[in-house]
């Protein structure tokens, strides 16, 4: 009896914390409803053999429970109930998959205006690319793929050279009109996922897929990669904004070319000097940083990276939150570099000072630390050296003080907070490893070995 009571309890508590449970679908946000009604069908079918079954099973340890003198009967076949069975489980099996079948169709059947994405997928953040005023995407080959050219795009392919390139986690489209996603993977299989959108598909290695949806809400959306890729899937995050076609348009105008990327010229060290006055006082005039001033080395760092930071702090991601004071600091004197081109031309000026490594002056246990850093060495490399393909700075012979500094801004949310800085949000995941202070210092000390 006691089992029998439990099993009841299980139907009928399960019952009310699905009509009570605070965990829903998201909004739909697409024209996809249709997946909407297929899981919901799979849902009923399958709790009403979930109710039958544990009722079932209440009603025999009842009905059958242990009596004095009483005696099983053996039964070995009883056609009707097989029949019975047979046939429910059937029209069960074929009320799930038929409603599948139906939106297979559609989901392969992409509408001939549908507006054409390319979303890009690599360990561990989206780029994407739009075709140009052609229409038309360049060819593109894994074998090309570098630090310079990203996408592996063909230079000598003219379809290309008005393709637009968005080395970003954040994508736009236009709302209420179809839109076809293009699935290309660089590394391992990877899944692009909008939950509000209903549809997803596997980004594959050596081919590419697609899936297609009609948005019908503007809005911010979350993108996730729903394939376990790597030690930061979870933490592969992006964004698709739904904008009303004006804005789309306006966006979209906004963003470079292949060609005009390509057109782009290098920094000028002569004419960068000029603009690093505004940063001698701070970082000193061969970029070592000045701890009394609270800035670090600069000299020796990737010059992606410092291009990112700089960019980051003009477009207020960085040095937005009042508790990173350093960081408000910083957002001023970036915003005197008025265009790319000053941007590019402080960069190559830095690029010219001496690699001296910064002394060390954060006291930590290096064994301990190297056993932290295993995790840091999948982005940041086994030398510390850095690996732009991943988005992840130099640390070796790098400012300690300041590396310590910014982990625990890290670990504390003050920095990866802002909602468009896709790289800090990982690295704050990342940060959750350290679970103290001393932790941060061990690691820190292990990163001055290197």
């Amino acid at each position: 009896m006691p089992l029998a009571v439990v099993l009841i309890l299980l139907v009928v508590g399960s019952l009310i914390f699905h009509v009570l449970s605070p965990w829903t679908f998201t909004e739909l946000a697409s024209n996809w409803s249709m997946v909407d009604f297929t899981i919901d069908i799979t849902f009923w079918v399958t709790g009403a053999v979930f109710v039958a079954v544990n009722l079932f099973m209440a009603y025999c340890v009842v009905k059958f429970r242990y009596k004095k003198d009483a005696r099983a009967t053996y039964e070995p076949e009883n056609k009707k109930l097989e029949t019975w069975l047979t046939v429910l489980t059937s029209v069960g099996v074929a009320a799930m998959l038929t409603p599948g079948l139906f939106v297979w169709a559609k989901f392969v059947d992409v509408p001939e205006e549908a507006h054409v994405v390319e979303a890009v997928g690599q360990q561990w953040h989206w780029t994407y690319r739009y075709p140009g005023e052609d229409g038309k995407f360049g060819e593109v080959d894994a074998e090309r793929i570098s630090n310079d050219n990203p996408f592996g795009m063909d230079p000598d392919d003219p379809n290309g050279q008005d393709d637009v390139l968005v080395y970003h986690p954040e994508a736009h489209i236009p709302v209420d009109k179809p839109v076809k996603w293009l699935l290309r993977s660089k590394d391992v299989l990877h899944n692009f996922t909008v939950t509000e959108f209903r549809v997803k598909m596997d980004l594959v290695p050596g081919m590419q897929t697609f899936q297609w949806l009609t948005p019908t809400k503007t809005g911010r959306y979350e993108v996730l990669c729903e394939e376990l890729c790597g030690i930061a899937h979870f933490a592969m995050r992006g964004a698709v904004i739904v904008d009303e076609q004006e804005d789309y348009d306006a966006w979209l105008a906004s963003q470079p070319t292949y060609a005009e990327l390509n057109a782009r010229p290098g920094g000028n060290a002569a004419a960068g000097a000029a603009n690093y006055a505004v940063c001698t006082a701070c970082h000193g005039q061969q970029g070592e940083g000045l701890a009394p001033l609270n800035a670090p080395k600069i000299a020796g760092q990737d010059a992606w990276y410092l291009r990112n930071a700089l960019n980051s702090y003009k477009a207020g991601i960085r040095g937005s939150s009042s508790d990173d004071t350093y960081g408000q600091q910083m957002a001023p004197m970036a915003a005197t570099l008025v265009n790319d081109a000053a941007v590019e031309n402080v960069i190559a000026y830095i690029g010219t000072f001496p690699d001296a490594p910064a002394p060390h002056t954060v006291d930590g246990d290096a064994t301990n630390g190297k056993r932290s850093y295993r995790l840091c060495a999948y982005c940041h490399g086994d030398d510390g050296m850095g690996i732009q393909a991943l988005n992840a700075p130099r640390l070796a012979g790098m400012t300690d003080w300041y590396i310590e500094r910014q982990l625990t801004l890290f670990r504390d949310g003050v920095r990866g907070a802002h909602p468009t800085d896709f790289y800090g949000f990982q690295m704050s995941f990342m940060a959750q490893s350290l679970r103290d202070e001393q932790a941060v210092k061990d690691l820190v000390a292990y990163i001055n070995t290197l």
